[in-house]
């Protein structure tokens, strides 16, 4: 474990400031310095509050001098993608349309985690609107992979998963509606969990996609999200669509070992058409997991391409129908593909989104039935490495959505059924990419998935890589 304090973990950092071997001034003055060093070559942030920052660590460390702490992340820097809205503070949500929004409440998700202490180090960029798998971003540019600075990031929380992987946050909130957190987790190396639709609360985070959207963070460890989960997740009266289950204890979860697990490898659909260097890290990871104590065994999935479908066509209606005002009186003020995207949703039949609606109960059932002998299924979070930002840059191209839907075809099915997944570093090809593989859960089972995927950190250190300056 790195004790240089930008490159610990959250977990770390947040254990030495509150043992007082380390400031808060010290730890987020490493974090800018990284910033500075980084942020030109990659466009991760957004917006940059250097002064601010290190007077509120100033202020967590006098309070902390007088036995006060706020919680377990009293004085841990951290920065969010800029569609979490916090009051006061520009939220351009990746566009032009709302470049000098300023909302006047908080996401219940930011509250919560300045609640337990955390400190703001300015916001990250995304993809427009959160609509777009890539990371380009034709208002503010396109958010470079640490790992190759040629690549992209995935999205549409970009800036989440190029900051966390260059170690210039230390988590950082994304969301995922069609892959959002699972795709940057999978292309930076980083951890991403993706939650039970209804576990964290959706107030005051920018909508797109009414019953698809989740919050969820991308961290260095399964422990830290671990951590994040439990401070964020609950019901909230602001978020009706919240549950009232109750909260486990993720980080102790984070302990467990594998005995006793059962991992399901599906026979089809997540498996074909593999890059071959996916492929072998999913061999890999696989075996990882078996070494560990896991049982593995095969499992035959319902058709996950219709459930893809259902997701995209829910997607698409629900977020022409949020952008409907937008669309008529600002169109020139959306980027060529965004703008394609929603209006495509504006074409599709009332009938047709109802029936998609309709499907996902029985869609659900289905699923839990085939999975009713395994913990979780492992599948990768994307077919490829990360694509080239040229060759990905293909705006509002007659092949643009099938672009978009090579890069999802793998997360999309999950987001439809609304279920858990957990992206976890698991590999790297020859020329350096990182690759993730994504754990699949039931409902409100993320304390399955933080168990299987720390047991497996635990065993191996991509998680630990950190990319070099080039």
């Amino acid at each position: 474990m790195s004790t240089e304090p930008a490159l610990m973990s959250l977990t770390a950092v947040a254990a030495a400031i509150a043992g007082k071997k380390l400031s808060s001034r010290e730890v987020t003055h490493a974090v800018l310095q990284r910033i500075a060093q980084w942020q030109p070559r990659l466009n991760a942030y957004m917006a940059i509050e250097s002064e601010p920052a290190l007077a509120a660590a100033d202020e967590a460390d006098a309070a902390l001098a007088k036995g006060n702490s706020r919680g377990v992340l009293h004085g841990v820097p951290m920065a969010h993608k800029d569609m979490y809205y916090e009051a006061g503070k520009v939220a351009t949500c990746g566009s032009l349309i709302r470049r000098d929004f300023v909302p006047k409440t908080t996401s219940t998700a930011l509250l919560r985690l300045k609640d337990a202490g955390s400190i703001r180090l300015g916001s990250l960029q995304m993809v427009e609107f959160a609509y777009g798998p890539t990371g380009h971003n034709v208002h503010y540019g396109a958010v470079h992979n640490p790992w190759n600075l040629d690549h992209i990031t995935g999205g549409s929380s970009s800036g989440s998963g190029s900051a966390v992987a260059a170690r210039l946050t230390f988590a950082a909130l994304g969301s995922d509606t069609g892959g959002s957190i699972r795709m940057p987790a999978h292309f930076c190396g980083v951890t991403g969990l993706k939650t039970t639709i209804g576990r964290v609360s959706r107030a005051g985070a920018m909508p797109l996609s009414q019953s698809l959207d989740t919050v969820g963070p991308l961290a260095q460890t399964v422990e830290d999200c671990a951590l994040l989960l439990g401070l964020m997740a609950g019901a909230d009266p602001e978020d009706l669509t919240t549950s009232t289950l109750p909260v486990p204890d993720y980080v102790a979860a984070a302990k467990g070992s594998l005995k006793g697990i059962k991992i399901g490898v599906p026979n089809a659909f997540y498996v074909d058409d593999l890059d071959p260097e996916v492929a072998r890290v999913l061999d890999e990871t696989v075996a990882t997991l078996k070494e560990e104590g896991a049982e593995i065994v095969n499992v035959e999935l319902p058709d996950q391409r219709q459930l893809s479908a259902a997701s995209q066509l829910v997607l698409a209606a629900e977020a022409a129908a949020f952008h409907k005002r937008w669309l008529i009186e600002r169109p020139q003020d959306y980027g060529a593909q965004v703008l394609m995207r929603l209006q495509n949703g504006l074409t599709i039949p009332a009938v047709s989104y109802l029936e998609a609606m309709r499907w996902r109960g029985p869609a659900l059932a289905a699923h839990n039935a085939a999975v009713s002998g395994v913990d979780a299924v492992i599948a990768p979070s994307a077919p490829v490495p990360a694509p080239t930002i040229a060759e990905s840059d293909v705006g509002n191209s007659p092949n643009a959505e099938a672009v978009i839907q090579r890069l999802t075809r793998f997360t999309r099915p999950v987001n439809y059924l609304g279920l858990p997944s957990l992206s976890i570093p698991s590999g790297f090809t020859k020329s350096s990419l990182p690759v993730g593989m994504q754990l699949i859960g039931r409902s409100f089972e993320e304390a399955t998935l933080i168990r299987i995927g720390a047991a497996f950190q635990r065993a191996t250190d991509f998680h630990a890589q950190v990319p070099k300056p080039s």
